[in-house]
């Protein structure tokens, strides 16, 4: 194995941001698209845990959660500087990636798949995400980026989970007096490396690997 081999499914947010951190670093990985209810063996083998991404180094290293796969890609090479802002105060940007991840997550969760909890009123905890995104439009209302004045990994580990936010029902979404949170996502979701890491793969076979990501890479 001379590249890292990568676990992804496309539509995963958690696997978006790792994607979009590797597109960033240049660094070349082996893709293999799975399905989540039909995990590979292989998979499994590298991290039983089973959800994506997952991460094989050449060295056998497994790297299975999307914030190690993402600081992995961008320590060893980030010509963009997507890490300014943990250089910057870690504190600050570890915390809003925290909450994106615990409070913002679980109110995401119960707001998109209702149905999948017990005795969930999902108008509250779309209430309570939307707490969160006005924090975010507020933040976002001097320089349009969540440091400085572009785009950096705190952006891209947060936007691909407002984007599910936006999903269950972009009217009511849209027409939300937020207009600074609205631009920055609308900006990602028209940006070239959005469509670069969601193109459409093949689902891995479990035999041959045929596709990089970045897709076409040599």
């Amino acid at each position: 194995m001379t590249r890292p081999i990568l676990y992804s499914f496309r539509r995963c947010p958690y696997a978006m941001r790792a994607r979009l951190a590797i597109l960033s670093s240049g660094i070349v990985c082996t893709h293999r698209e799975i399905l989540l209810r039909d995990k590979p063996q292989a998979m499994l083998e590298a991290s039983p845990k089973g959800t994506v991404p997952v991460l094989v180094l050449p060295d056998g290293t497994v790297l299975e959660e999307s914030l190690d796969v993402a600081f992995w890609a961008l320590n060893a090479s980030d010509p963009q500087d997507w890490l300014a802002p943990w250089r910057a105060d870690k504190s600050a940007a570890d915390a809003l990636i925290t909450r994106n991840d615990g409070p913002f997550k679980h109110h995401l969760d119960r707001y998109k798949y209702a149905t999948r909890y017990d005795d969930v009123d999902e108008l509250e905890h779309r209430s309570a995400g939307l707490d969160i995104l006005s924090d975010l439009n507020a933040r976002l209302s001097g320089t349009g980026y969540l440091f400085e004045d572009r785009f950096t990994f705190l952006d891209a580990g947060i936007a691909p989970f407002v984007r599910q936010f936006r999903i269950p029902d972009k009217e009511w979404f849209d027409g939300l007096d937020l207009p600074h949170l609205h631009a920055w996502l609308q900006n990602f979701l028209k940006s070239d490396r959005l469509s670069v890491v969601m193109h459409k793969y093949n689902l891995w076979n479990g035999v041959e690997d045929n596709d990089t990501f970045p897709k076409g890479s040599a």
